[in-house]
């Protein structure tokens, strides 16, 4: 009876073990720094074909009418008067950034903003006014472009091609992009692409931005050509041990192809790769592309787009969306 007593002990003790180092593990796995990944892609993309997975549970469901209080807890000043931005990434961790005055600020009034169920309208702006937008992929599978249209959305930046994040990381066209481009302006709207970049040094991005241009044969664009680079969280990536100069560096070489093609090209990013990874002094004199799925964009520097939501759910699409907001001047 003793040795029984002592066998079941040992059992319990063992599960107790085995769960803590599971629960470690994971936690470890949960923990790793944070990298741009807004846009999560799963390990078939190591074969050059990649999978976007969604998940926007933090969004703001109700209407939210938002002001200034939440831009003041956000930003303070130092003894010295440096201003500090306090921001936070899709998976609740915060960071701490010096606000640059070199870089040129956006003067958008968030008192104007409201969002209500993912549909977000700014108002009252004697300077500004939005446009409603999205970003597909072929992830969204086949689009009814008109339903799109008529829903009220007015724009879309449409896949062209991506590059795998694997060691070969090869370049390949979206097997949807002829099919969302005809569509899109067909149904009426305007119309932009992005290559999802895993560029390493200045010639794969140089490849890249050839690459896209071809494409383009015979195409006429509305809205500009997005380089989109990307460091993949939780999966060993050929981009891991870029810097952010190269990553800059990438990203002129790509930008200034395009134009010299006469395209207007766009960077996409976000507040970490602002705070952190991206030069903007450098690159200030190109439009920005700004993901950010928190009440209002956190970042104090101008930009063109917001991507505000990536789980929208759109009128002639099966399953989630990104959705997006272009501020546009009045004439």
């Amino acid at each position: 009876m003793k040795k029984i007593g002592i066998t079941f002990s040992l059992i319990i003790i063992l599960c107790i073990v085995t769960f803590t180092g599971y629960f470690i593990n994971n936690k470890k796995k949960e923990d790793g720094k944070y990298l741009k990944a807004t846009k999560n892609v799963d390990n078939s993309e190591m074969l050059g074909e990649d999978s976007k997975s969604v998940d926007d549970s933090d969004m703001v469901g109700q209407e939210d009418t938002l002001t200034t209080d939440y831009k003041d807890e956000r930003e303070e000043k130092t003894t010295d008067n440096t201003e500090i931005l306090k921001f936070v990434n899709p998976y609740g961790e915060w960071f701490e950034t010096e606000i640059s005055d070199n870089i040129p600020h956006h003067s958008y009034e968030w008192k104007y903003l409201k969002n209500k169920n993912d549909q977000i309208s700014y108002e009252g702006d004697k300077k500004y006014y939005i446009r409603k937008g999205i970003d597909v992929s072929h992830h969204q599978g086949s689009i009814d472009w008109k339903k799109v249209k008529e829903a009220g959305y007015e724009f879309a930046f449409i896949r062209i091609a991506y590059r795998g994040y694997g060691t070969e990381g090869s370049l390949n066209l979206d097997r949807e992009f002829y099919n969302n481009i005809n569509g899109a302006h067909d149904a009426g709207l305007d119309v932009g692409v992005y290559v999802f970049s895993q560029a390493i040094d200045e010639s794969e991005a140089l490849e890249e931005a050839e690459f896209v241009l071809d494409k383009l044969k015979g195409i006429t664009l509305e809205l500009p050509i997005v380089f989109d680079p990307e460091l993949i969280r939780d999966s060993v990536a050929r981009t891991d041990d870029i810097s952010g100069e190269q990553f800059t560096k990438n990203t002129i070489v790509f930008c200034e192809k395009v134009k010299e093609k006469g395209f207007e090209p766009m960077i996409y990013s976000n507040m970490y790769w602002e705070a952190f990874m991206f030069d903007l002094v450098q690159l200030k004199d190109y439009p920005i592309w700004y993901a950010d799925y928190e009440q209002i964009p956190q970042t104090p520097y101008q930009f063109t787009f917001w991507q505000y939501s990536e789980s929208g759910i759109v009128p002639g699409i099966e399953g989630k969306t990104d959705l997006n907001i272009e501020f546009c001047t009045y004439e």
